[in-house]
């Protein structure tokens, strides 16, 4: 299922939710109204400040998490390019025969990063990729190593090589670990109900006007709708439409440096 359609569906039904949320606190205002006059709106401030401002706080919250995290991961793919980079280059450090075996074996390995990111909404092709960049993986650390002992190779190749390597490694597990790092559910649980409930409370507060505030009810309800919307797309950043690829350009390019 596109999760783009289903966003979209979420904060359509939020949208809808406050509408009717605003609708009904409107209606019970205006019964506590007829009933007490005077009474019905005494001390209700209060409460609906803390309302909006316990919202306020989680919008900033989520909002700022997501964001932190989307720079963290834009940084990831950085740091993952300039590993891979280094670990090519040193293979110079190994005799010409070897080095060739092992070039070969990164250039596939590259592109399986590749497709892995392009094709991360297909869990099935996702998974085989990981499951391919463990193999060059544990074969690209296993030629080097012996590549690195034969006669033709630098002395400090091991010493210069390797720990390249384990950095290159360490990257890709960081990267793929933190694709699974999100605020628990019931974080977002709590936004969708304090934002229903500021509605609900918004309406009641509103119920002494005559006439429906349309402009400041819509208006409401959109800013929020919106704000949930760019939330959970920022925190999901490779499917919606706030997009990383931008960043992944950067071991495109190095892939194409590489090439044979």
């Amino acid at each position: 299922m596109n999760f783009s359609l289903v966003l979209l569906a979420v904060s359509a039904g939020l949208f809808l939710g406050i509408l009717i949320f605003f609708e009904a606190g409107r209606r019970w205002g205006k019964r506590q109204i007829l009933r007490d006059s005077e009474g019905a709106h005494t001390g209700t401030s209060a409460i609906d400040g803390a309302v909006l401002a316990l919202l306020g706080l989680l919008l900033a919250f989520t909002f700022s998490g997501a964001a932190s995290r989307f720079d963290d991961r834009r940084q990831l793919i950085i740091n993952e390019t300039n590993a891979i980079g280094t670990a090519y280059y040193r293979l110079s450090l190994l005799s010409v025969d070897s080095s060739q075996l092992v070039r070969e074996k990164f250039r596939r390995y590259v592109d399986s990063r590749l497709e892995f990111y392009r094709r991360i909404q297909d869990s099935e092709v996702a998974l085989r990729e990981l499951a391919n960049q463990k193999k060059l993986q544990n074969e690209i650390w296993n030629e080097s190593l012996e590549a690195s002992l034969v006669p033709g190779a630098h002395p400090d190749a091991a010493r210069l090589l390797l720990p390249a390597l384990n950095a290159m490694f360490d990257i890709q597990a960081t990267r793929t670990r933190t694709l699974r790092i999100h605020p628990p559910l019931v974080i977002y649980f709590l936004l969708f109900v304090v934002s229903l409930l500021s509605a609900a409370l918004a309406g009641y507060g509103m119920a002494k006007a005559k006439k429906r505030n349309w402009f400041h009810t819509i208006g409401f309800a959109v800013i929020l709708a919106v704000s949930v919307y760019v939330i959970i797309d920022l925190e999901f950043p490779r499917h919606g439409l706030i997009r990383l690829d931008e960043f992944d350009r950067a071991l495109s390019d190095l892939r194409a440096d590489i090439n044979p």
